[in-house]
């Protein structure tokens, strides 16, 4: 079971917020506690405020640059198919997927994990937009094979129009820093 917070609760929002109004908010609240009760109950009162703070900015510090990610998605753009699923191979294995390319199918690759199916498309993957009509295409294989899920990977932009076809059937398009965070590239020399 999986644990969500309501995207409009206090904490939700601090989790998509700087670190600092988090923290920002902790020495408020400590502060104002402070005048009225002992210090144990102002730092009980202000510790989730801190330690959501210490989770954002750790985030942060793990989440590579807008340069970073372009560069990255530039040199995936340079890699040639076979080196290219490869890495997405290597990704998803590092997730913890069995990996598997069927042959003569409409999809490149078959991830198992937890007796799950999920379904990868990535052959159009160096297009500079991507429509709707692959996503089609993935949905009619996701339906067919009753797959749990279906994902679409491209590392150029993808249409509006995409974008809601794939919102509307529960397609996961995996691109830009989620991409470059899968692809695991060996640094440049």
């Amino acid at each position: 079971m999986k644990f969500e917070l309501n995207q409009n609760s206090l904490f939700a929002v601090l989790m998509r917020s700087a670190w600092w109004i988090s923290a920002a908010l902790a020495a408020g609240i400590f502060g104002a506690t402070k005048l009225f009760l002992p210090l144990e109950f102002a730092v009980f009162a202000a510790s989730p405020f801190f330690v959501i703070a210490l989770y954002v900015a750790w985030k942060a510090l793990r989440t590579p640059s807008a340069g970073r990610i372009a560069k990255t998605l530039e040199r995936i753009s340079a890699l040639s198919r076979e080196e290219f699923t490869a890495a997405l191979e290597a990704g998803w294995r590092s997730q913890g997927y069995e990996v598997s390319r069927p042959k003569g199918s409409a999809v490149d690759l078959e991830l198992r994990r937890a007796g799950r199916l999920t379904l990868v498309v990535c052959r159009r993957w160096k297009a500079a937009s991507t429509g709707a009509e692959p996503l089609r295409e993935l949905h009619a294989a996701h339906r067919a094979r009753e797959a749990q899920e279906a994902i679409y990977v491209a590392a150029g932009e993808i249409t509006g129009q995409a974008r809601a076809f794939a919102q509307a059937n529960g397609i996961r398009l995996v691109h830009g820093p989620e991409l470059a965070a899968l692809v695991r590239l060996k640094p440049e020399r």
